[in-house]
């Protein structure tokens, strides 16, 4: 038996956004969809271990809303999983974690958005679904509003420990 507690931050879609996303999670992966919702991991759980100097980064984010672009879908680990990656410029993104990182990490390293579709740990992408789901309409962005605290015990599921809200954006008239 697992005991381990994983903890990470994520930002989750948008319910209204979400829906076909979800919909493909729940049938193709049900497993991963109950274990979590649709996701972005922003900052994994070995780069957050010092918990408290990133929850006072979080908490003095002047940050906006940030919106990423994504490609068409894909699939790796050898054709098993399939997830929709961001597209290749995503500073918003990178700025954010190099913000909560800040004092912790001098250069984070890479970390590439994608959103997974159906995780080879518990379902296997067959050229048949893989086929489906590309003529499916997806969305091409997605924002994000908040940042959650997320954890996981023992391989259940994922839940909220703490969320941060990004601010909206302002218009100037």
């Amino acid at each position: 038996m697992n005991d381990k507690i994983r903890r990470q931050l994520t930002l989750f879609l948008e319910t209204k956004d979400a829906e076909i996303i979800e919909k493909i999670r729940k049938t193709y992966n049900p497993v991963q969809f109950s274990l979590i919702k649709a996701h972005v991991t922003l900052c994994r759980e070995d780069e957050i271990e010092n918990l408290e100097k990133v929850k006072s980064n979080l908490i003095a984010l002047d940050n906006q809303a940030i919106e990423l672009e994504f490609r068409k879908i894909e699939r790796f680990e050898n054709g098993k999983g399939l997830f929709l990656p961001a597209k290749l410029k995503h500073e918003a993104f990178d700025n954010l974690r190099k913000q909560i990182l800040n004092g912790i990490f001098y250069e984070p390293r890479t970390q590439e958005p994608h959103i997974t579709l159906m995780h080879p740990r518990n379902s296997t992408c067959t050229d048949e679904i893989f086929d489906e789901v590309v003529k499916m309409d997806l969305p091409s962005k997605f924002t994000f509003n908040k940042i959650s605290l997320i954890e996981q015990e023992a391989g259940g599921p994922w839940r909220i420990l703490e969320e941060y809200e990004l601010r909206k954006k302002r218009f100037k008239f």
